[in-house]
């Protein structure tokens, strides 16, 4: 009988450990960062744990890699981090950080188990998913102890269940407006939340970048990002619940490189990525029109963004190209 972990990877397997292997070498240069110029001893453990886990998803993939003779991916490396630069941002941007990381690492890995079938990349995305809640765990309690942790707001409990009656529960544009439903307060806290995030990122990596065409590139992030968090908190606002806080203030004033404008444009990428994801789903659940609407107008912004991001990624040689199909026409040409 033959051997499971003999049978070729399928295309969707590729993708999985590809991008796995790619995302684990950033998280590797990041971690590194931090773990050098952490302060709060009780956030060092969280750092340490986040970099065994990306050490080791990196050494078992190397070796799914090796025994396929599949090129390993160059993805990021030492090169891409300076470790004598100095603090970035604070620990408690730190922690919710890895918390969101965090995040996107379920939504990656469980969509990873739905697509692999073969035993030992099953097995990995499972350790990768097992891991990835354990480190929600692990950054939640802690902000929660800490009185960092920001929670979505509350409403009222229901009185009874109920049913829609008319056409006006998904009215949005004229008349009255019915209230958000718990489930478009809960994309919109998300969306605010992610965005906030986003933006403090990019406002750190703008301060420390080089080449000055991404420093413009990530100016023009960072004033997408403040107009999206504007316009999502303007929803809440108008229910009277509170929307996130910034995380500008978490970022220290210093300007010295810390990542390779590689690493910078390809976490800037990750992120847009993530966003355009969880807009979509938000626009799905999200039933007044004048919401939804506002999602699908705000997805081509970014998408266009995305692209100008990836060209400048092309122009100067850092978009490291995922597997693709063999190019039947070509190899007919040949």
């Amino acid at each position: 009988m033959e051997e499971k972990t003999k049978i070729r990877l399928t295309a969707a397997e590729m993708s999985t450990l590809w991008s796995q292997y790619i995302n684990d070498t950033l998280a590797v240069c990041v971690g590194k960062h931090f773990l050098e110029k952490v302060e709060d001893e009780e956030v060092r453990p969280s750092i340490e744990k986040t970099l065994k886990i990306a050490n080791t998803n990196l050494s078992t993939m190397q070796n799914i890699f090796k025994k396929e003779g599949f090129p390993i991916p160059i993805g990021f490396t030492d090169q891409d981090v300076n470790l004598q630069a100095p603090r970035l941002f604070s620990d408690t941007f730190v922690l919710m950080y890895f918390r969101q990381m965090s995040i996107l690492a379920m939504a990656a890995n469980s969509a990873a188990l739905g697509m692999v079938t073969r035993l030992d990349v099953v097995t990995f995305h499972k350790r990768v998913l097992t891991d990835a809640v354990m480190m929600q765990d692990l950054t939640r309690e802690l902000m929660l102890k800490q009185g960092t942790y920001i929670k979505p707001p509350y409403i009222s409990v229901p009185d009874k269940v109920d049913f829609v009656k008319k056409q006006h529960f998904l009215a949005g544009f004229t008349g009255s407006r019915r209230a958000l439903t718990s489930v478009e307060i809960s994309h919109l806290f998300l969306n605010i939340q992610t965005n906030a995030i986003g933006k403090a990122l990019i406002t750190a990596f703008a301060q420390t970048v080089q080449d000055e065409e991404v420093k413009q590139y990530l100016v023009r992030g960072k004033q997408i990002a403040q107009k999206h968090i504007d316009i999502f908190s303007n929803y809440m606002k108008k229910e009277d619940l509170p929307a996130p806080m910034s995380w500008d203030s978490s970022i220290t004033d210093s300007t010295t490189s810390v990542f390779s404008d590689k690493l910078i444009m390809f976490h800037v990428s990750a992120m847009i990525a993530a966003g355009i994801g969880n807009y979509g789903a938000a626009m799905a659940a999200s039933p007044r029109r004048d919401i939804g609407l506002k999602y699908a107008s705000l997805i081509p912004e970014i998408s266009l963004y995305a692209e100008d991001g990836a060209n400048i990624m092309i122009k100067h040689g850092w978009l490291e190209e995922p597997p693709q199909a063999d190019d039947r026409d070509q190899l007919i040409k040949n």
